[in-house]
């Protein structure tokens, strides 16, 4: 992974705000050509720095949950997680230490979309059982 300066730390403040900037308007904000944004951003995807980028449903036209999981512990974590990551509407997977192994953050439609994902995410091979909380307000 390669070192982040100002510049690439503050593309990346604005693209998490707004996923939907210009190139020309980011190099406003940063003082950069868009030509050189264009070039930043493709690196920071190429490295792996910018993973994807995603459409997040306001809670108005949507829901959203996060679901903790405990995987049993004869089937590898990180196996888990891969599978996890490819179910719809599962938006993000991360590994954590605690009571539980992993959160899954889940952003549908609706609440049938978030059900059916929690059932899918059930019916996965190693996991042990689920909790979630259906997401009421963000800010």
């Amino acid at each position: 992974m390669q070192n982040l300066d100002q510049t690439d730390e503050e593309i990346i403040k604005i693209l998490k705000r707004d996923g939907r900037a210009t190139y020309s308007d980011i190099g406003k904000k940063v003082g950069l050509s868009e030509g050189a944004v264009r070039k930043r951003i493709k690196t920071l995807v190429d490295s792996g720095v910018i993973r994807r980028f995603t459409v997040k449903v306001g809670l108005m036209e949507g829901a959203e949950a996060i679901t903790l999981i405990s995987v049993n512990p004869s089937f590898p974590t990180s196996d888990v997680s891969e599978i996890l990551k490819k179910i719809p509407n599962v938006e993000t997977v991360y590994e954590i230490a605690g009571q539980y192994d992993i959160v899954v953050i889940i952003s549908a439609l609706n609440i049938v979309e978030v059900n059916e994902c929690v059932e899918k995410i059930r019916r996965v091979e190693g996991v042990r059982n689920t909790n979630t909380m259906i997401v009421l307000r963000s800010w």
